[in-house]
């Protein structure tokens, strides 16, 4: 097998998993107008990608643009309803961000918090892959989960 075709069955592995087809329902979902109904799923998840080169041309002060905003609410979103779909309580994920792109993404369970994140420079907001991607969701997700187990009863009001 060469190494493309390899590389096309991980990616295609990537793309079935569960925060993948979240991550694919969540920017359909803020597609109000259609413009990425044509798009294909892989094609879809690109923009989350970045690169060290792609980081290098970004500058390092800027102010993100909704599209990024979007992103990135996107992203936590897809957590949030993992943790929802795992766990069967509901997840309210909280995005804030300054004009800037400083702020805070928070996922609470009841009256637990179970993800708290310090956003800077959310302008240069990617993943080095879509697999660095899915692996940082699945940290998060999982020590979710686990505050959840250890703390039922805050999880449950």
């Amino acid at each position: 097998m060469t190494d493309t075709a390899t590389a096309t069955m991980a990616s295609r592995g990537l793309l079935e998993s569960d925060f993948m087809i979240e991550m694919v329902r969540q920017m359909r979902a803020i597609d109000a107008y259609g413009q990425y109904e044509h798009l294909a799923n892989a094609d879809l998840l690109d923009p989350f990608v970045l690169t060290k080169e792609a980081r290098r041309e970004i500058p390092i002060i800027g102010d993100p643009d909704e599209i990024v905003v979007e992103r990135v609410k996107a992203f936590y979103n897809a957590i949030a309803a993992l943790i929802e779909s795992e766990c069967g309580l509901m997840a309210v994920p909280l995005v804030h961000l300054s004009h800037e792109g400083f702020g805070r993404a928070l996922i609470t369970v009841g009256k637990l918090v179970v993800l708290d994140r310090t956003l800077r420079d959310v302008h240069r907001f990617g993943f080095p892959s879509l697999s660095r991607m899915k692996d940082e969701a699945d940290k998060y997700l999982s020590v979710a989960i686990e505050l959840i187990g250890e703390h039922p009863k805050v999880a449950g009001l």
